[in-house]
């Protein structure tokens, strides 16, 4: 039903972002500068049918192979097609065939438009839930991109292991969608509309991270979040209360990345480097880098900057030679009591 439902609602049902019952298929965070100024270069034919939620343009992409899964009209990855430069490219991934024909329709006219002397763009019907159809070659990107589309699918176990598969070493899975406060319960999850407006098929956040984690991106990364607002009054009553989210998420393809964030004694100093945020480099929403501050970091985080193409934008200090457990504010506490180690002298010695 999922895949069905998708073609005839965002191929049919809507005939722009207007028809929407809810700000869930709606971006709400202020573009910066640069996403601006490459948004005033794509067609309005492909801007009047986008559906994203969130801001899916990761840093320092300059000469990347791009992934767009679920990409529509094309919105994302013609702006996307303009960050990477005519040196990278960018694939969609989309199974509706209405949204396919706008955004290859709109290909030679935004190449023009961008200067490049051939498109750095292509578009490939497909599903995202059956990846391995594609002529896709393992290790093959360096960022791949959804923007509230995995919600939407039926098995998004596959979507997320092929992510991991497509992806290079120190590769990112950089995506916006929706996620559910509590589990959606089953009786809801076929209703057309309530799927179609991303809110059925939305994964409790617990269970993404569990799913994420086992699909070998071992530490998620919250970017931004927002709720939903849902006006609707019919949809107000099938959701009987359940709160949904916006968010946008980064994982990584590393080796060796731990459970929690662990504390090595390591620190980084961000260069100012990478353009649009020169000033405070965001790796996620708790880790906000200003450039030229030495700035202490948990072992995930390091190699987050180190084994990644974000390398050159950082000086290091430090190394794994030495564990002082879990990073300050960042991991899990502690489960025992103070009392349970031995330079807590203040407890007399017990044998069990």
């Amino acid at each position: 039903m999922n895949l069905e439902n998708s073609q005839d609602y965002y191929g049919k049902v809507l005939a722009g972002s207007s028809d929407l019952k809810t700000d869930a298929c709606c971006t709400m965070e202020a573009p910066p500068a640069e996403i601006l100024s490459a948004l005033r270069n794509v067609h309005e034919e492909v801007k009047a049918r986008y559906y994203g939620c969130g801001l899916v343009a990761p840093q320092a992409i300059a000469g990347c192979h791009v992934l767009d899964l679920g990409s529509g009209s094309g919105q994302d990855a013609y702006i996307l097609a303009q960050l990477v430069g005519s040196e990278g490219s960018v694939t969609g991934v989309d199974a509706t065939p209405e949204q396919l024909a706008v955004a290859r329709g709109h290909e030679d006219w935004h190449r023009q438009r961008f200067g490049y002397e051939k498109s750095n763009v292509r578009f490939l019907e497909g599903d995202i839930e059956k990846l391995g159809d594609l002529d896709l070659a393992e290790g093959q990107f360096d960022v791949i991109v959804s923007n509230c589309v995995i919600n939407l699918v039926a098995d998004k176990r596959a979507v997320f292991e092929a992510a991991h598969r497509l992806l290079k070493p120190g590769g990112e899975l950089y995506f916006s969608d929706v996620y559910s406060e509590r589990r959606v319960p089953e009786n809801l999850r076929d209703d057309p509309v309530l799927h179609g407006e991303c809110l059925s098929g939305a994964l409790y956040w617990g269970d993404f991270l569990a799913l994420a984690k086992s699909s070998g991106f071992l530490d998620p990364r919250l970017v931004t979040s927002r709720p939903l607002g849902i006006d609707d009054k019919a949809v107000q009553a099938k959701l009987d209360g359940i709160a949904f989210h916006s968010a946008t998420y980064r994982l990584f393809k590393l080796e060796g990345l731990e459970s929690q964030c662990e504390d090595y004694g390591q620190a980084v100093r961000y260069r100012g480097t990478v353009p649009g945020q020169e000033r405070v480099f965001e790796l996620d929403g708790h880790h906000h880098i200003e450039a030229g501050r030495m700035f202490p970091i948990c072992g995930n985080s390091w190699k987050m900057l180190a084994d990644t193409r974000f390398a050159e934008h950082f000086d290091f200090f430090g190394d794994f030679a030495t564990h002082y457990g879990v990073f300050p504010d960042c991991g899990v506490a502690v489960p025992f009591g103070a009392t349970g180690f031995a330079s807590d002298t203040s407890a007399p010695a017990a044998c069990c």
